[in-house]
Formats: C-alpha cells, sequence, structure tokens
C-alpha cells in the first residue's frame, strides 16, 4: 500500500493518498444529489401520487418486452449518465409499470394507495434502517413490538409472540419450520438423518407455498397431503381425518396441519373450529395462512369469517393486501410466548448479539428471524393505522366488501355473465358468455370454445389499458374471471364499468 502526503502545487492542501485516491473530504457531490432527489419527488408527485385515482388515465401502458427494453436504454456503462437522462428514465419506468393504485386495478390481492403508509416508505427508505438490533434500529424494533401485541389481541391470544417477514410465503415456511422444530428439537443440529418420516396436511386449495416450503425444507411435496374441499373450496374436516388417520397408519409422522382463511383464487374460509379439534385430538401444530383473509379480523362484522383462529399455533396475516398497507408487509404470529421462535431460528452471533450490552438485550429481537439485514415493514402499518385507527381500518374491510357484494348482483342482473359460486369475502369468479355461445348447448365444445374467452379479452383490455383483472382454470373449470375488491379508490362506478367493459370488449367474440 503506498502513503503519499501529495505537494500542494499538485492537488489540495494536505490531500492524503493511498494507492492513487484522495481520501479527503467526500467523493458525492450533496447537492447536485439533492437537486435530483429533489426534483425526482416532483416526478413521483405528479406522475405517480396525484394520478393515482384518475380513472381517465391508464392502468398499463403495454409495450411487448423487445420493445420495452429499447426504450428504457437497459444497458449499464462505464461512464455515468446525467441527471437529466435519469430524470428521464423516472418518467419513462412511471409511464410503462402497472399502475396499481388506479381504481381499476383488479388483477392482485393487493392494490390502491394508501398515503400513510406511503410516506412510511418514503421514511425507511431514506433511514435505510435493518431491524435486527435495538442500538442500530430502536424505533423501528418498538414499532414492531407494538403492532405485533395488536394483532395478537385481534387473532383472540392472551399473549404471543411474532415477527414480519418478506411475504406470506416466507411466514408459511417460518410456521413449517417452526412446527417441525416443535414436533422434534433435535433436528436443528442433527439435520433430518434418522427421522421417521414427517407429513403434514393442507387443504387443495392452499397457497402454493406450502409445497415450496416443503422442498425447501426437506420435507418433501410428496410428504405433504391435499385434503379435499367442498364446492366452495373449504377444506373438509372429515376427510382431513381419515388422511390423519391414513398416515399413523403407513407409519409417518404427522407434525402440522394448515388451514387457509381466504384462499388465493375462491376467496374460501376453511372451518377452523373443526379443524382445531382435530388438531387437538392428535397432537398437531395448527397454522393458519389468513395472509389474504385475516385483515377481516379488523372487523366485526366480517371477523366471524375466521371464528376459531384463536386456536391456531401460528398465523400469517399480510397487512399489504385489504389493509393496503403497501408492499410487503407480512406477519408471522406465534401463539407461543415462551422463546420458541427465537431458540428454532437462532444462530447467536457474536458480532451483533451480544449479551453484555448496556441495554436489555430482549429488544434485539433479529435472532428470530432468518434473515440478518431485515426491512422496517411494521412502520407503515403503524404509521397508517395511527392515521385511521381501528375503525378507520374497518371501514376499509366492510365497504370493499359490499362492493363485492354489489358487484354480485349486478352480473346476476346481465345476460351473459355467471357467477362460478356466492362468494363469502372480496373474491367475485365469474365467467363471460359472448352473444355466439349463448345459445350453444352445454356441451365439451361449449366449455372450450369459452376457456378461451377470458385471455382474448384479458389481451385487448391490456393494450387498450383501460382496466387489469385477473382470469385463470380451477379445478377443472374452464378459464374464469377474478374480480377482487380492494383499494378504498375503487367506487359503485368502477364496478359497473368493469362490467361495461367487458361487454365492449367482447362484442364481436
Amino acid at each position: 500500500m503506498e502513503v503519499d502526503i501529495c505537494k500542494p502545487e499538485m492537488l489540495q492542501k494536505n490531500a492524503i493518498l493511498v494507492d492513487g485516491i484522495i481520501l479527503n473530504g467526500p467523493i458525492m457531490d450533496s447537492r447536485a444529489g439533492e437537486k435530483f432527489v429533489e426534483e425526482a419527488c416532483k416526478i413521483i408527485m405528479e406522475e405517480v401520487i396525484q394520478k393515482a385515482d384518475d380513472v381517465t388515465e391508464k392502468v398499463c401502458e403495454w409495450q411487448d418486452p423487445e420493445t420495452l427494453k429499447q426504450i428504457l436504454d437497459l444497458e449499464m456503462r462505464d461512464a455515468g449518465e446525467s441527471h437529466q437522462k435519469l430524470l428521464q428514465l423516472c418518467q419513462d419506468v412511471i409511464q410503462y409499470s402497472v399502475k396499481t393504485s388506479h381504481p381499476r386495478f383488479f388483477n392482485q390481492l393487493y392494490a390502491g394507495i394508501d398515503y400513510y403508509s406511503l410516506v412510511a416508505r418514503f421514511i425507511t427508505e431514506a433511514l435505510n434502517p435493518s431491524v435486527y438490533t435495538y442500538e442500530v434500529s430502536p424505533v423501528f424494533l418498538l414499532v414492531e413490538e407494538a403492532v405485533i401485541k395488536k394483532m395478537i389481541e385481534f387473532i383472540g391470544w392472551e399473549e404471543g409472540d411474532g415477527i414480519f417477514n418478506p411475504g406470506g410465503s416466507v411466514s408459511n415456511m417460518y410456521a413449517m419450520n417452526l412446527a417441525r422444530y416443535k414436533f422434534c428439537p433435535e433436528i436443528k443440529e442433527k439435520g433430518l438423518s434418522g427421522l421417521p418420516r414427517l407429513v403434514l396436511f393442507t387443504s387443495e386449495e392452499c397457497h402454493y407455498s406450502m409445497k415450496k416450503a416443503a422442498s425447501f425444507l426437506g420435507i418433501g411435496t410428496k410428504n405433504v397431503y391435499f385434503i379435499k374441499t367442498d364446492e366452495r373450496g373449504k377444506m373438509i374436516p372429515e376427510e382431513l381425518e381419515k388422511q390423519v388417520q391414513w398416515a399413523r397408519k403407513e407409519g409417518s409422522a404427522p407434525f402440522l396441519v394448515c388451514a387457509t382463511a381466504g384462499t388465493t383464487v375462491l376467496g374460501a374460509f376453511d372451518p377452523l373450529d373443526k379443524i382445531a379439534d382435530i388438531c387437538e385430538k392428535h397432537g398437531l401444530w395448527l397454522h393458519v395462512d389468513a395472509s389474504w383473509g385475516g385483515s377481516a379480523l379488523i372487523s366485526r362484522k366480517h371477523c366471524r369469517l375466521l371464528h376459531g383462529i384463536h386456536r391456531a399455533d401460528s398465523v400469517a396475516w399480510n397487512p399489504h393486501k385489504m389493509l393496503l398497507a403497501g408492499i410487503q408487509c407480512c406477519a408471522l404470529l406465534v401463539k407461543d410466548n415462551s422463546g420458541l421462535l427465537k431458540k428454532c431460528f437462532s444462530a447467536e452471533a457474536a458480532y451483533l448479539f451480544q449479551q453484555d450490552k448496556f441495554y436489555d438485550v430482549s429488544y434485539d429481537t433479529g435472532d428470530k428471524s432468518i434473515q440478518c439485514s431485515r426491512r422496517p415493514d411494521a412502520f407503515k402499518f403503524w404509521l397508517m393505522w395511527k392515521a385511521l385507527g381501528t375503525t378507520g381500518l374497518e371501514e376499509r374491510v366492510n365497504r370493499a366488501l359490499a362492493l363485492a357484494r354489489y358487484l354480485v348482483e349486478e352480473i346476476k342482473k346481465r345476460e351473459g355473465f355467471q357467477l362460478l359460486l356466492e362468494p363469502e369475502y372480496a373474491n367475485v369468479c365469474f365467467w363471460y358468455i359472448p352473444p355466439s355461445l349463448r345459445k350453444m348447448g352445454d356441451g365439451p365444445e361449449f366449455w372450450q370454445k369459452l376457456h378461451q374467452v377470458a385471455p382474448i379479452i384479458k389481451e385487448r383490455m391490456m393494450k387498450k389499458g383501460s382496466m387489469m383483472l385477473g382470469y385463470q382454470p380451477h379445478q377443472g373449470k374452464v378459464n374464469f374471471f377474478r374480480q377482487v375488491v380492494i383499494s378504498p379508490q375503487v367506487s359503485r362506478e368502477d364496478m359497473d364499468f368493469l362490467l361495461d367493459e367487458i361487454e365492449l370488449l367482447a362484442k364481436d367474440l
């Protein structure tokens, strides 16, 4: 290593070089950076926030991938771009991205914009914290603790534990690993060797993350028993009882049942009380994936959908869905308060979790996570909750389900629209039967042709940019639309527009 104090005539006075690099002063131009942030924020305000609820704007500006690559100039070069070019890139990114805050974005289980949550995200992005120890993240650790405590109250537990994770899929994986650790604690150190064949049970309507978690954790997808559901998509408890008994007879070791509160497609809620009875009978951990449906707990009117959830051992709940806390905002909540979560996941890294710190190290909660760096996701939910109050959050849930009910009744009135089933949540699933198929008999040819209708309508709406609505085949049924109501920006007029636009886009089919 070469260290030199340079001559004043060559460089600034007392400049120090190490390996040919000047170390005096900062390397960044703070004023230019601040100016760029200011101008970029103006673009965000004008192009995203102020247009968020403007139905005259397009939901999406469709371009095929090769065209979009050229528009965005994705190449990264040796020399940096000018600020003007970067601001134009910001404009382009916004223009060609899907506007998920648009009132007519119905495509996923998230939508809309909450201004308080958005400000919280601005703050955390600017502060760039990592939530593992109190010394580096004092505010956000206390916020997470307060939010988890409040969520636990809504589940109906007197005490508990929890942690925020990057997605409901990760929460489900945590729960699976936690249940396995409770069943056989030695697995943490000794691994899978010598263990019996571990099996778990979930409904055939469960989220696909259950299969992924079983694969990732070494349990194996063939050791996931998928329990039959009824015509509404709810797990049949009697079938669960049969499968648990069968697994025991064949010498397997059942350890977990995962029920679903709000399935992805149909919005079904499993009968939690009856499932809990079976879990208690056989000594099985009960996890409830309430990633989608958990927010109904906030509503005094609709919390009945999750009756019995207080009997669960763990719950996954995503406030970024129905409550608009912003992606990602996902909690795993655990009834156990004896430190099981930490015992299962801790690695006791000495450089982070020293036990001789000058403050109460019980606030260093990061060792409960499989992550090291972790985002302060609870903060955006907390700030939004502080702004709206529980009453405001409850109003969002009630209004979303009321709009879903309005849409259902309008579908029943219109020729060509056919419901799959009466929804109990915000998922409204239906077919649109174009005029050319309405007089055709109910046979294989009819269903084959109807299967092609939704993809064509979806393509047309996206290329027009008028709205976005999801479709899928499901459990032997041909392609149908799944409309999901979430955003408080959505109105009755948007429900009417949805049906009108489908008719318009499909008038020649």
